[in-house]
């Protein structure tokens, strides 16, 4: 879905959501409340200068909008791999996006993560993973790193790998499989302004429990057994 039509859906009263390169910013009206809306279009590789403008984006609002809803769009490729992002220290360009939205979270924005498009790697995680609870459309294509990739750097033939990716939801690139390992709390069909309107009305939850969903779900065994172990010896 491509990020006007998907605006649109969800704010039907209306928005001034605004596309500015690989950015989108501005807010939309959902039930006579105000949300605003930050994050990523056309398969954004976020280098240096967009990790910076995007975590601009959420200090603002955190600033001007006290409590103010945030939703977080994610449509990227991930990190740019460009020896210039890397000389001047992406990881803490998007350290900072991560902090900026753990900041809104603890000035007590309701800060949401949706997936629309595609998910990849470091982009997808200094980003809509860190939202308080992160959904994504069914047609979201989820992955660390291409298949291709992945086979080169551990060493397996690709047949090997394919054969993972069917099997396993580790190694699988579909937003179902992020949701049976807990990574994704919901996955959106229908209509996404009811989605979004019921995700504001809920109290936030007050522990990380994506351990836990995984476990249920039956995609990752041993994250929540192991942590609570960890807990009763802390």
């Amino acid at each position: 879905m491509n990020w006007e039509k998907l605006v649109n859906e969800l704010f039907p009263e209306g928005h001034s959501v605004n596309r500015a390169g690989e950015m989108l910013r501005g807010e939309g009206k959902l039930n006579g409340a105000t949300v605003a809306v930050v994050g990523t279009a056309e398969h954004a590789y976020i280098g240096v200068e967009l990790a910076l403008a995007l975590a601009g984006e959420i200090l603002n609002v955190i600033r001007s909008f006290p409590k103010r809803p945030i939703l977080f769009l994610v449509d990227t490729r991930g990190q740019r791999l460009s020896r210039r992002d890397e000389l001047l220290g992406i990881h803490a360009y998007l350290a900072h996006l991560s902090s900026s939205l753990a900041l809104a979270r603890a000035r007590r924005h309701r800060v949401i993560g949706l997936a629309y498009d595609e998910a990849v790697s470091g982009g997808f995680l200094a980003g809509g993973m860190m939202a308080e609870i992160t959904v994504a459309l069914p047609e979201v294509h989820v992955r660390v790193m291409d298949t291709t990739a992945m086979a080169r750097v551990m060493r397996i033939p690709i047949e090997r790998m394919l054969e993972l990716e069917r099997n396993s939801p580790v190694f699988a690139t579909e937003a179902g499989s992020l949701h049976q390992l807990g990574g994704i709390a919901e996955i959106w069909n229908g209509n996404l302004a009811e989605h979004l309107q019921k995700v504001l009305v809920s109290p936030p939850e007050a522990v990380d429990t994506r351990a836990e969903k995984g476990y249920a779900r039956g995609g990752r065994l041993y994250a929540a057994p192991v942590i609570s172990r960890v807990c009763k010896h802390a």
